[in-house]
C-alpha cells in the first residue's frame, strides 16, 4: 500500500515541481516526471530530516514544500539530461 501512495505522490509532486520548475519543462514525459515527484518526495524527506525537521502533528507543509523544490530540481535536472528543454534548442 505504501508503494501505491508513493506512486501517487510522485505524479502530484512531480507535476508540482514541473510547474514551479524555472523555463518551459513541459516536454519531458509524464513517466519521468512522476520519477521526479517520487524522487523529490524521497529525496525531500531526507534533505529535511538533515535539517533538523522531524515532523508535526497533522500535515508537515515544510516537508511538502521540500519535496516539491526536491521535485522542480530534479524535473529541471531531467529536462537538461534529456535534452528536451525547449528554451535550449536553436533552430538553424
Amino acid at each position: 500500500m505504501d508503494i501505491l501512495w508513493l506512486i501517487i505522490g510522485g505524479v502530484v509532486i512531480g507535476l508540482l515541481g514541473k510547474l514551479v520548475a524555472p523555463g518551459d519543462k513541459d516536454n519531458i514525459p509524464l513517466w519521468l516526471t512522476v520519477l521526479c515527484g517520487i524522487g523529490g518526495i524521497i529525496l525531500g524527506y531526507y534533505i529535511y530530516a538533515a535539517f533538523g525537521g522531524n515532523g508535526s502533528n497533522g500535515v508537515d507543509w515544510v516537508r511538502w514544500i521540500v519535496a516539491i523544490i526536491t521535485s522542480a530540481v530534479l524535473v529541471v535536472i531531467a529536462s537538461t539530461v534529456t535534452g528536451r528543454n525547449a528554451g535550449s534548442r536553436t533552430h538553424v
